[in-house]
């Protein structure tokens, strides 16, 4: 390897370098001959992480293009085209699946979000057309409907409920879809539809100014917070990592230590009456969202969640993780959107 030698070699010029000009020059020829080994060393651990902390370039570069330089490590340059190739072939699967839909269609960010966090890097399976559709077919139920005239076509109706989605998954890849899985693609999720991609000129997901929808922040930076403490359990009146959460607990230390929002502690109710009111169609990732009488309480707003896009909230509940707002439960103590001040 280069690298010990390079090491070795500027070691024992320092040693013999006695005068501050000399060891200065050294210096500098050490930094030019390590640099370009730290540099890859960091790309490639950011590169082959399929579970840890996904790195932000890759991702986007694969959901959004993007010049793959000559200079960039051949692992990492493979890992981005190989994923690309398989979106190309899921946009195909997903465009044959969409033209089935009636009324929405299915998010291909959420599809190839779960297949990034599941296959990127070395365990990316070798797949035909065949394999890509029954992917695809974990996120669709397909219902026969009749029309006026009594003839019968096949529909394709996307399922909300992730949970759901992970269970088909699981029984169709035949392993095991684990919390960081989860976590992982949720992330993904909000940097390539939401975040500052910033590349090739592909701006902001989500199309804020800052302050309007975030506070003083992002909805990259809440997420980045929010995610850390999945399956953390509901503890009644906690409100740190050490004690763990309540609902309004959670919400409390997750905006003011994302530096989102400064939101002391308080009850939802509390955090309800700071908040603006905006309509469920209106509502953006990263407001908040209320439901009512979910335990005895004399306020109107008993829960909250912090809403993320897809129908979908994260929130403390028993543990803390994502629930699908749109359920039956949750649907049935809807209460309302806020959006807190910029």
């Amino acid at each position: 390897m280069a690298a010990p030698a390079a090491v070795l070699a500027a070691k024992a010029a320092l040693i013999t370098a006695t005068d501050k000009r000399a060891r200065t020059a050294v210096l500098s020829v050490v930094a030019g001959l390590l640099t370009p080994f730290i540099l890859i060393i960091v790309v490639l651990l950011c590169a082959v992480s399929g579970t840890a902390n996904h790195n932000n370039a890759a991702v986007d570069l694969t959901f959004h293009g993007g010049y793959l330089s000559s200079k960039m490590p051949a692992e990492y340059r493979m890992y981005i085209e190989k994923m690309r190739e398989s979106f190309a072939e899921l946009d195909d699967v997903l465009s044959e699946i969409n033209a089935m839909c009636e009324d929405t269609a299915v998010d291909d960010y959420r599809v190839k979000a779960v297949f990034y966090a599941l296959f990127f890097g070395a365990e990316q399976p070798k797949m035909n057309k065949e394999d890509y559709c029954v992917f695809a077919d974990c996120f669709v139920t397909y219902e026969e409907r009749k029309d006026e005239k009594g003839n019968v076509s096949l529909v394709a109706v996307p399922i909300s409920d992730l949970e759901t989605v992970y269970e088909n998954l699981e029984r169709t890849l035949k392993r095991v879809i684990t919390v960081e899985d989860k976590t992982n693609a949720q992330r993904i999720y909000a940097q390539a539809k939401y975040g500052n991609a910033g590349m090739g000129g592909v701006g902001g997901g989500n199309g804020l100014p800052p302050g309007i929808a975030m506070g003083d922040g992002t909805f990259k930076a809440l997420m980045a917070e929010a995610t850390k403490y999945i399956g953390y359990p509901y503890v009644w009146g906690g409100s740190s990592p050490s004690t763990s959460f309540d609902c309004s607990g959670y919400i409390c230390w997750v905006y003011t230590k994302s530096g989102v929002y400064n939101l002391p502690r308080t009850t939802a109710q509390g955090i309800f009456n700071q908040c603006s009111v905006v309509s469920r169609a209106d509502a953006k990732p990263g407001d908040l969202i209320f439901f009512t009488g979910t335990y005895a309480s004399p306020n109107p707003v008993t829960h909250i969640g912090i809403y993320v896009g897809a129908n979908q909230m994260l929130h403390c509940g028993d543990p803390i993780g994502y629930a699908n707002i749109d359920s039956s439960y949750w649907s049935s103590h809807f209460y309302a959107m806020g959006r807190l001040p910029s």
